[in-house]
């Protein structure tokens, strides 16, 4: 059994500037190495707003810093807490700084809070039925990805609902536009804007959406089969 003495906490910030927990405000109250991962996510608020609710100062920490063994070799000496909108393990990076953390023998400790990958119930849709989640990258000149496709048509042949993760610097008219290159006939969608923030969804076809109204951050929802329940959810208008 080892003796850990410092710790990485990976503490999650929700979907709001007061969404992290009492846990993670008494932690960072007695740590002075706090960062913020800024690469995953376009941020619903500002990195000031974000200090003045925590009381705190926060140094931003980017893709380099959190994939390198920077953070874990710093939690070698001192504790050191990474702060990630949403929750802490939506994204693969953050699983392998639990494997760094492991191979150096350092302590980590894993702070949960909500994140879109429940907030996306409140659409109406049942988290149960929603199948593998796919992603819409940005495209390139020469690269142009339609693999999310595959995973779409994958669900529907179950009768699942696809959760579509954007890319943050995809914008909803670029996105729109690449959907309809993409080759599949979208019958409706949901759009999820700012969930938790204030929630808004839009539900149509593709092309019937109000782009204007889709605020970052926001995905996708492409519904498969909806019981009863889901239909009469979808039916009435959203606020």
């Amino acid at each position: 059994m080892y003796q850990f003495k410092m710790t990485l906490y990976l503490i999650g910030l929700g979907l709001t500037t007061r969404g992290i927990s009492l846990h993670g405000k008494k932690i960072l109250k007695n740590c002075k190495n706090i960062y913020l991962e800024n690469y995953t996510v376009e941020f619903p608020y500002t990195k000031q707003e974000l200090e003045k609710e925590l009381k705190t100062k926060v140094k931003e920490a980017n893709r380099e810093m959190v994939e390198g063994e920077k953070l874990v070799e710093i939690a070698k000496k001192e504790d050191v807490c990474l702060l990630v909108y949403g929750s802490p393990l939506s994204a693969t990076t953050h699983i392998s700084l639990i494997e760094s953390c492991k191979k150096k023998k350092v302590k980590y400790k894993i702070l949960y809070a909500g994140s879109v990958f429940n907030a996306i119930a409140e659409s109406g849709l049942s988290l149960y039925k929603f199948g593998k989640v796919a992603s819409l990258p940005k495209w390139q000149e020469n690269f142009k990805p339609t693999s999310f496709i595959d995973i779409i048509k994958g669900n529907l042949k179950i009768g699942a609902h696809t959760l579509l993760l954007i890319d943050i610097s995809l914008e909803f008219e670029d996105a729109r536009g690449q959907l309809k290159k993409s080759g599949f006939d979208f019958e409706k969608i949901i759009v999820c804007s700012r969930l938790g923030v204030k929630s808004r969804f839009y539900y149509g076809k593709l092309k019937e959406i109000n782009g204007e109204k889709v605020l970052a951050p926001w995905c996708l929802i492409v519904p498969g089969k909806l019981d009863r329940n889901e239909e009469e959810i979808l039916k009435t208008p959203f606020p």
